[in-house]
């Protein structure tokens, strides 16, 4: 292959019968992001865990003013002169059985931020020899699928804009009230509580409150109770798990419905696809665009529209292949005269001979021209009316601008040439095309009159349309060629008329500019004699 040469290429459609569609794709894509969007909002809850929160953190206060009341009133003796204080063993046992049914942990503090009493220790508190630390454990357990999928959605929903950074709960070996602030503002004369995270995110929350314990008005310690949030923790998974149940049904059922619907767009647009394909490569018209009669949607409206287009592409080409077949056979007449008049002219010794002949060649060679230069106007017509742009046109003015100059230069003697119009008819279209229509007409009406004949024109509306008729006394049409006239290269001329005046594609150009303004034209024969060419167009509006 040359450096030159150029490779065509062929478009095809895929095939995609196996693979998914693109469109599959993307509707399955969008139906399944905003379902996710409205799971990952549901999921969230943070309203939900914090009403939780709430009530817990409100019942604790409620068991913490319990249990500060017992404690002022049970486990305080006087002690002179330093005042009141705790009774230790009666407060350690007293703050064990408070809460033993609550599930929470307590830690007594005196007025000085000692530890006086924890539950979670047996026999002392938190360090001297012989205490027993007691701790409820979880049960030991994996993590399933779910809250593996929910621990990170957790994870990644503390980015979020909006989202509360929690304080951290710190817990010295050696406990004193003035390490936790909730215990140091009760022992301040504040009441306190406080929602706090522990330093592995994953082991949930710690729910704090802190009461003072008084003895007659007078506050001799702080009752603290701290409770993780196991029980909300599960609460909020319970219904998140539930959440997700419905997640997956609403998925499988938005799955299907998103393949079901795309099927319907992305199979009959394939199918179209490869039928275009099909009419495009091949030389004939076995393939046809497929029929989806009944659908009622844009699939339908696509395929008769593809149909329709392609029916107008045939009858296209149909005209073309008519027109060429037309033109080499109107040019070869002249171009065999002018043959056979240079062959015999070569031959010839006699002047006056080879001036006829010569003659002949010149007149073979003005229709050659006229011939040729009609058929460039035809060709090149189409594309010229495509792409020219519509303005607001008085035909009232340009019809009688016609008249005027067709009657100061008509060359039959006696011809009389008359207008009948209303005033300020405007049509929506291409002057100097209408006016090739209107010197088409009454050309073709002069040349059918005879001499001290008249020709009419009238124009007026004829329903919602404006209708011009050119009339002529004329020998008339033919008897059912009213249509064929409009023919290309169909030539029915007067008698007498010398041959080759004209190329028979007059009549068919105007009917062709007149079908681009939307209107008709048509020919009929005349009951008093003589031939009718009747233009309808639809009104346009007014200039300005």
């Amino acid at each position: 292959m040359g450096e030159g040469s150029k490779t065509r290429k062929v478009w095809r459609p895929p095939s995609r019968e196996k693979a998914v569609s693109p469109i599959t794709r993307r509707i399955l894509a969008v139906n399944v992001l905003a379902l996710g969007i409205l799971v990952a909002g549901l999921l969230y809850h943070d309203e939900y865990r914090q009403s939780l929160i709430d009530a817990e953190i409100s019942s604790m206060e409620t068991q913490a003013k319990m249990f500060a009341a017992a404690l002022g009133e049970t486990s305080v003796m006087l002690s002179d002169p330093i005042g009141e204080e705790f009774l230790f063993d009666a407060a350690r046992q007293m703050v064990r059985r408070l809460v033993e049914t609550t599930g929470a942990r307590a830690r007594l503090f005196g007025a000085d931020g000692t530890l006086v009493a924890d539950s979670r220790y047996l026999g002392g508190i938190r360090g001297p020899a012989g205490s027993i630390e007691v701790e409820i454990l979880p049960l030991p357990e994996g993590l399933g699928f779910w809250e593996l999928i929910l621990r990170y959605y957790d994870r990644l929903a503390k980015h979020l804009p909006g989202h509360k950074t929690l304080p951290l709960y710190r817990e010295s070996i050696l406990q004193w009230g003035g390490d936790y602030v909730e215990v140091a503002g009760v022992l301040g004369g504040r009441f306190s509580t406080a929602v706090m995270v522990r330093r592995r995110p994953d082991s949930g929350l710690v729910l704090g409150v802190a009461v003072p314990v008084q003895h007659y008005k007078q506050v001799i310690g702080a009752i603290f109770l701290t409770k993780g949030s196991t029980e909300i923790d599960a609460a909020l998974l319970d219904v998140r798990l539930n959440v997700l149940k419905l997640f997956m049904v609403a998925l499988l059922v938005t799955t299907a419905l998103s393949v079901y619907l795309a099927r319907t767009i992305a199979r009959p647009i394939l199918r179209l696809a490869a039928a275009a394909e099909r009419v495009r490569l091949s030389h004939h018209r076995q393939h046809a665009i497929p029929d989806f009669r009944g659908r009622g949607d844009e699939i339908e409206d696509l395929a008769v529209a593809l149909r329709h287009m392609t029916e107008a592409l045939w009858e296209r080409m149909d005209a073309i292949d008519r027109f060429a077949a037309d033109v080499s056979h109107e040019i070869k007449n002249p171009l065999t005269s002018l043959r056979s008049a240079v062959e015999t002219a070569a031959r010839l010794d006699d002047p006056d001979q080879q001036r006829k002949l010569m003659g002949i060649i010149q007149e073979d060679v003005q229709r050659l021209d006229r011939l040729i230069t009609d058929i460039s106007e035809a060709s090149r017509l189409d594309a010229e009316l495509s792409r020219a742009e519509k303005t607001p046109v008085n035909l009232s003015d340009m019809l009688a601008t016609l008249v005027s100059v067709h009657g100061s230069t008509m060359f039959k003697d006696g011809l009389r040439l008359t207008l009948e119009s209303t005033e300020g008819m405007m049509v929506d279209g291409m002057e100097d095309r209408l006016v090739r229509v209107f010197r088409n007409l009454i050309g073709n009406a002069v040349s059918f009159s005879p001499p001290d004949g008249e020709i009419g024109i009238r124009m007026g509306l004829r329903g919602n349309d404006i209708e011009v008729s050119v009339e002529d006394r004329g020998p008339g049409i033919p008897p059912g060629k009213e249509d064929a006239i409009f023919e290309r290269f169909y030539t029915e001329r007067p008698e007498g008329e010398k041959f080759g005046t004209h190329s028979g594609l007059g009549l068919g150009i105007s009917r062709q500019i007149v079908e681009v303004h939307n209107g008709t034209l048509h020919a009929e024969n005349r009951a008093e004699g003589g031939a009718r060419f009747v233009v309808r167009i639809p009104p346009g509006k007014p200039a300005g």
